[in-house]
């Protein structure tokens, strides 16, 4: 009886310490998210509110400019960061924005345009 019940616990601690498949691993990049090119921008959403994912995909590291632009292309907000190759999930806060259309776009440190992405401000 001890034997069979000490098998029971040991055959259920060992399993209990298999890696579980099934879990979501938090550093991928979602599908909402996803970029099939190597460079390129690409927002969670096109309806926002006060903030939205975006993900920011490129193949050099460095420092790179977050520019969002209103209906008649003028900048109304710019962000500089430091970017890595690759997947770079990021959150952009809009609620000081007034409800319209508006554009993000990615600029790299020569101000050329990588990529840019629609949005609507509710």
């Amino acid at each position: 009886m001890k034997k069979s019940l000490f098998f029971v616990l040991a055959v259920i601690t060992l399993t209990g310490c298999f890696k579980d498949d099934l879990q979501p691993n938090p550093f991928l990049t979602p599908n909402t998210l996803e970029i099939k090119n190597s460079v390129g921008i690409k927002l969670e959403s096109v309806f926002v509110t006060s903030e939205v994912k975006m993900n920011v995909k490129i193949e050099t590291s460095g420092l790179y400019t977050v520019k969002i632009l209103d209906i008649a292309n003028r900048v109304v907000s710019k962000e500089s960061m430091n970017v890595t190759v690759g997947d770079n999930i990021l959150k952009v806060y809009t609620s000081a924005l007034p409800s319209s259309a508006y554009r993000i776009g990615l600029y790299d440190s020569n101000n050329i345009l990588l990529g840019i992405a629609d949005f609507n401000k509710l």
